[in-house]
């Protein structure tokens, strides 16, 4: 465009277009508002005066009494917070708003890049202080996780898939509609999801489900579920309600249920909540008001079980019996033997369980005399119980204060009187089951 020719250009629009860029412009007046609309062609190159934006495209059209500008081919949007490219673009000048359609790529000022068929940005003014990018349509976001320790490591990604997504500001995303968020240490999925990388915090909703990363993962499912992190590390994963966390050694079940996190391996979990807590692994099963499992490098090496507690487990090998043996107390502490990092495949064997504050047990033991269907039966109660094991058998048990008990051993094959199991006293209900074992022997 020659330079008499950009002079005819209206200014009242508030847009530049500089000179020597070759555009052609046909101008047609409304001759009752006195308003313009400009069709511009060969190549544009536009700037909004004192706005610190740039737009470029193959042609071009503005609608000088609706304040829009119409871009289309290779459109490309330039301003210090954010760069837009798209296929079509629309810019409303009255609200520094941007409409781009095809093959959208948005990249921002902190390094986050959304793709998508659609997507809305609405530049930071002074009634709107946060930048706003809205995209449907089911578009993907690289969010990008810089590091803060001051090693010089390289920066994290996380990717978002979902129906739409909301980004505010440099942080903030809320996305919505069959989430996915893949990050190095995890993945997470829900129906809704938040997430604030400025807090390093995120949050899953509806039906949400969160699957560690590395050599031994584990999954938390729950109502609601909170991830906090820091220095792009996942440290605590919370699920509340309905918890339900699973890994290699533990199955945990209860309203709430708090997971720590470190080198993506769980360290420790703790559930609690009205209903109960419940751990679950293939031999064992533990119920208390709460629960703490102690799991440095996700290999499971005490269990606590607090108020109101009852354990079972299957009975020791060589035992045929339709009962689990248990064991009921206050509080009952399970110790397990520690397994070598590189062992992947070993379950983590029980080496102690002690019961406290009206303790009680019953324990199943292989019977010399009768049949094979019917062991000794051993039920103690007192203040203490303390379980040893050896080879996942029962070794000793040690019963302290207020101790009494019983033993009943069956009928041998040779009595000429039939006699049925003796079966133990029974437990109030109240008072949660646990492993039995046999008197100290």
């Amino acid at each position: 465009m020659t330079t008499a020719e950009a002079q005819n250009i209206p200014r009242t629009c508030d847009l530049q277009f500089p000179t020597g860029t070759g555009t052609t412009a046909n101008i047609r007046t409304d001759t009752t508002t006195g308003k313009r609309t400009i069709y511009l062609g060969r190549g544009v190159v536009a700037h909004c005066i004192g706005q610190g934006n740039t737009l470029t495209a193959d042609s071009a059209e503005y609608y000088e009494s609706e304040g829009r500008l119409y871009l289309v081919g290779n459109v490309h949007y330039t301003e210090p917070r954010a760069k837009v490219t798209s296929r079509t673009m629309t810019y409303y000048q009255t609200d520094d708003h941007l409409h781009a359609e095809g093959d959208v790529v948005a990249v921002l000022s902190n390094g986050s890049v959304l793709r998508g068929p659609v997507a809305d940005y609405y530049r930071s003014t002074p009634q709107r202080p946060l930048t706003r990018m809205f995209a449907p349509g089911r578009p993907q976001v690289t969010l990008v996780q810089r590091d803060t320790t001051g090693r010089g490591r390289p920066p994290d990604t996380a990717h978002v898939v979902a129906n739409q997504i909301n980004m505010e500001g440099d942080s903030l995303v809320y996305a919505s509609g069959r989430v996915e968020i893949t990050r190095p240490d995890l993945l997470a999925t829900g129906d809704s999801a938040f997430m604030d990388s400025g807090r390093d915090f995120a949050r899953l909703m509806r039906q949400p489900s969160v699957q560690g990363k590395g050599t031994r993962t584990f999954t938390l499912t729950g109502g609601v579920i909170d991830v906090y992190s820091r220095n792009r590390q996942v440290e605590r994963v919370v699920a509340t309600p309905s918890g339900h966390a699973l890994s290699q050694d533990l199955e945990l079940v209860a309203d709430s249920i708090d997971l720590r996190v470190q080198t993506n391996l769980l360290q420790r979990a703790i559930a609690w909540g009205k209903s109960r807590a419940r751990a679950v692994s293939p031999d064992r099963e533990i119920i208390a008001d709460s629960i703490d499992a102690i799991m440095p490098a996700q290999r499971v090496r005490e269990v606590r079980a607090l108020r109101n507690a009852y354990a079972e487990s299957n009975p020791d090998s060589g035992v045929v019996s339709t009962r689990r043996d248990w064991m009921s107390g206050d509080t009952i502490v399970a110790h397990f033997d520690s397994i070598a990092p590189g062992d992947t495949s070993s379950k983590p064997k029980i080496r102690e369980i002690i019961a406290e504050g009206d303790a009680r047990s019953f324990y199943q033991m292989k019977s010399s005399k009768g049949p094979p269907n019917q062991p000794s039966v051993n039920y103690v109660r007192g203040r203490i119980i303390d379980i040893l094991f050896e080879d996942r058998k029962v070794a000793t048990v040690t019963v302290t204060d207020r101790a009494t008990g019983v033993m009943i051993e069956p009928a041998t094959a040779s009595s000429t009187t039939t006699q049925k199991p003796a079966t133990p006293p029974t437990v109030p209900k109240s008072a949660a089951p646990a492993k039995p074992p046999p008197t100290r022997r």
